[in-house]
């Protein structure tokens, strides 16, 4: 088929109408659902045996890489959570994106200002996790930044 009818019987994408920012603080939210839950199962997350509610003791490897607790799962599935409600608005997603994008960087500083063997070390993060939450601010922001802006 060509023409009007190659795409008469697709389905309607649920997006279509939907401001990118809105989009995108979505698709943000649901990823940190994801990665929340995904720090509870057992062989995505190596030593669950040493999985500990928070605190630098924590054992347990997201991917093997990312150290994480009971706690800092929990933060990240209350952050998808917040992500999904204010991506409902476009004032809500933007503030999402670049609101969350900036508690980001704070915890990439507290992670290289923090002593990861020690107890204020509380989420618990580690080197990766501190590349990770620079890397998660800088793009939320920009996303929150270029996804917001006015159309011409």
């Amino acid at each position: 088929m060509v023409g009007s009818m190659a795409h008469s019987r697709a389905r309607p994408n649920p997006a279509d109408g939907k401001p990118p920012v809105r989009r995108a603080a979505a698709t943000v939210g649901v990823l940190f659902l994801l990665v929340g839950a995904l720090g509870f199962v057992p062989g995505i997350t190596t030593g669950m045996d040493a999985l500990r509610f928070a605190g630098h003791g924590s054992g347990a490897y997201l991917f093997g890489v990312f150290q994480v607790s009971v706690l800092h799962n929990l933060v990240h599935l209350a952050y998808g959570v917040v992500g999904l409600l204010l991506a409902r608005t476009v004032t809500g997603a933007r503030a999402f994106l670049i609101g969350g994008g900036a508690v980001y960087l704070v915890l990439w500083l507290y992670g290289l200002a923090v002593d990861h063997d020690t107890g204020a070390n509380v989420l618990p993060v580690n080197d990766a996790d501190d590349w990770l939450h620079l890397g998660l601010g800088v793009g939320m922001i920009a996303l929150g930044v270029l996804t917001g802006r006015a159309r011409p």
